[in-house]
């Protein structure tokens, strides 16, 4: 069962990136935009009352507009991911598997970010002997 979960859920993680790649891309913008006109081409053919012409006009503006946004997150997202891998790679001491998470499923990214929750509470635990460690040297008096 548990295979079977771990392949539905790649599955599905692939999915949702190939998804959001053709959303956000420009061939597909221009598709909907033609659909859309194609679709208030007709529906204002159709003699039809005020309100229905207006709703047609907003679901149109608003189908359009779930392209327009996805583009603009995947460039952002791109933009951060890009930072962010120069900024991992300048630095020596960082840990080179946090580049590209984009790439990675979900169960990787828990994955690292609970090693990262991990390393956290051990700097606080090491933080924590360390000012033990100079309260007992300090002279008492």
């Amino acid at each position: 069962m548990k295979k079977v979960y771990t392949f539905i859920e790649k599955l599905f993680e692939l999915l949702t990136l190939k998804a959001t790649k053709v959303l956000g891309n420009a061939i597909t913008f221009i598709l909907a935009f033609y659909l859309v006109i194609f679709w208030w081409i007709q529906s204002f053919i159709v003699s039809r009352n005020l309100h229905e012409c207006i709703g047609d006009f907003i679901f149109g503006s608003t189908f359009l507009s779930l392209f327009i946004i996805q583009k603009s997150f995947n460039r952002y997202s791109a933009l951060v991911h890009l930072k962010m891998n120069e900024l991992i790679s300048s630095h020596e001491l960082a840990n080179n598997a946090v580049m590209d998470t984009s790439e990675k499923t979900e169960k990787e990214i828990i994955a690292l970010s609970n090693e990262y929750l991990e390393m956290e509470e051990l700097a606080e635990e090491l933080e924590e002997i360390k000012e033990q460690i100079k309260q007992d040297k300090k002279p008492k008096l």
